[in-house]
C-alpha cells in the first residue's frame, strides 16, 4: 500500500444556502481544493446522505464531476448516513493507496433547508431501521436522546452534566467564519432551553444545514512537488454494527466506532496518547461523550466529567469540536466527514487562527452513520 497525503482542501460555509443547488455547492468546494492542490483529478467520490430523499438528485458522483469540468472520470456517490463523507475518503484512500489512481477528489455535500423540517426528520429516520424504529416514530434524535437516558441511569449524571459539550462547541465555533452559529453560549442557557427530546435540550441539539466541503488526496511521488508540510492519511478503517438499537449487545458502548477507532490508530502507529486533536461525530452532548469513550480515549462514564474539567476545550488533552463541530460549525450530514479532514487539515498545518490547538502533528476523525451504526475513522500525521 501507497502512502496518501492531503493535497487541497476547500469548504462553504455550513447554514441555509437557499441560492444554490446541491451540485453547486459541491462544485464550489471542489473548485477551492483543486485551485490550492493544482493537480489534475483522476476519480471523485461524494459523499452525501441524503440527496435523492430531499434534494430529488441521485447519481451525483456524475452530476458533479459533469458539472465541474471532470466529465468522464471514474464518480460516485458513497452513502452512509452521517458517516457518508468519511466513507468516500476511504473509498478514495483505498483507490490511491491501492495504485489505482494518483490523485482522487472527495466532495461532501448535503443540501436539506428547502424542504420543511418534518420532511428532513424523515429523510434523517432513513438511517435507523426502518420495520422495528423508524415505523414506530423514532426519529435520530429520540434514539440519542434514550441512550442518553440510559447513561444517565447508569452512571448517576444529571442531564445537566452534558451541558459542557455544546458550551465548548459554541465557543470555538464563535471563531470560524464557515460555522453556521458564531455565537458563544452558557451552560445555564443550555439548561434553561426546552427539551426538543427529553432529556435533550434544544442547545444541546444541532441544527441539519447546507454545506459542502472537499479534499484532493494523492500519492507521495506526486505530493513531492508540493511546498509546506506534508499532512499524511496515516489511518483509514470503517465498521459497522446492528442498525437497531434493540439488536445490540452493549447499548452504551458504540462498537462500530471502537472497531473502527482502534483499526485506523494501528494502521497509523499511533497511541491514544499521541493524538493532539479530535473531531467526532457531536450532534447532541451524548453522542460526543458515547463516542470519546469507544474510541478509547475516556474511560466508560467518565466522558461528561471529562467535559467538566476542560479537558475537551482547545487547551485541553482531548479537543474537540475546534471549529465548533455539529452543534455550531452546523450539521451538513453527508459532508460530516470531510468537513472534519478539511478542519483537521488546517490544524496540522497551523493554519487555524483563533482556532488553532498549539502544536498539533496528530489528528483524530471520526463520523458516526444513524445511532453508530457505522464508523469511518482517519488518523492524519503531519511530517516536515
Amino acid at each position: 500500500m501507497r502512502n496518501v497525503y492531503i493535497a487541497g482542501i476547500g469548504q462553504t460555509p455550513v447554514g441555509e444556502h437557499w441560492d444554490s443547488s446541491l451540485t453547486t455547492l459541491a462544485v464550489r468546494a471542489l473548485s477551492a481544493a483543486r485551485r490550492e492542490a493544482e493537480l489534475p483529478i483522476q476519480a471523485l467520490y461524494v459523499g452525501n446522505a441524503l440527496g435523492g430523499e430531499v434534494a430529488g438528485q441521485a447519481l451525483l458522483g456524475t452530476t458533479v464531476a459533469t458539472a465541474a469540468g471532470l466529465g468522464g472520470i471514474e464518480a460516485m456517490r458513497v452513502e452512509a448516513g452521517g458517516a457518508s463523507g468519511g466513507a468516500a475518503l476511504r473509498q478514495a484512500y483505498l483507490a490511491v493507496a491501492g495504485g489505482a489512481f494518483d490523485v482522487v477528489a472527495v466532495v461532501g455535500v448535503e443540501k436539506l433547508t428547502d424542504v420543511l423540517e418534518g420532511s428532513i426528520e424523515a429523510a434523517l429516520a432513513l438511517a435507523l431501521d426502518s420495520d422495528y424504529e423508524a415505523a414506530q416514530g423514532l426519529t435520530l434524535t429520540a434514539g440519542w436522546a434514550l441512550l442518553q437516558q440510559r447513561y444517565m441511569h447508569v452512571y448517576g449524571y444529571a442531564d445537566t452534566a452534558f451541558a459542557p459539550f455544546p458550551v465548548n462547541a459554541h465557543r470555538n465555533g464563535s471563531t470560524n467564519r464557515a460555522a453556521q452559529y458564531r455565537s458563544a453560549i452558557s451552560r445555564e442557557q443550555v439548561i434553561r432551553s426546552p427539551k426538543v427530546a427529553a432529556p435533550i435540550a434544544l442547545l444541546d441539539s444541532s441544527t441539519a444545514a447546507d454545506g459542502a466541503a472537499a479534499v484532493i488526496i494523492a500519492a507521495e511521488q506526486v505530493v513531492r512537488k508540493l511546498s509546506g508540510p506534508r499532512i499524511r492519511v496515516a489511518g483509514s478503517a470503517l465498521a459497522s454494527a446492528p442498525l437497531a438499537l434493540g439488536a445490540r449487545r452493549d447499548l452504551l458502548w458504540l462498537e462500530a466506532a471502537e472497531q473502527s477507532a482502534q483499526g485506523a490508530l494501528k494502521q497509523a502507529g499511533v497511541r491514544h496518547a499521541d493524538v493532539d486533536v479530535l473531531e467526532l461525530s457531536d450532534q447532541h452532548g451524548i453522542v460526543a461523550a458515547l463516542s470519546l469513550e469507544a474510541g478509547g480515549f475516556v474511560e466508560r462514564g467518565m466522558a461528561p466529567q471529562a467535559a467538566a474539567d476542560n479537558l475537551i476545550a482547545r487547551e485541553g488533552t482531548l479537543p474537540i469540536a475546534t471549529f465548533g463541530g455539529c452543534k455550531a460549525r452546523g450539521d451538513a450530514p453527508g459532508a460530516l466527514g470531510v468537513y472534519q479532514i478539511v478542519e483537521l487539515t488546517q490544524q496540522l498545518r497551523g493554519t487555524s487562527g483563533a482556532n488553532q490547538v498549539a502544536d498539533a502533528r496528530v489528528a483524530f476523525a471520526q463520523c458516526l452513520g444513524g445511532l453508530g451504526a457505522t464508523a469511518a475513522t482517519h488518523v492524519l500525521v503531519r511530517e516536515d
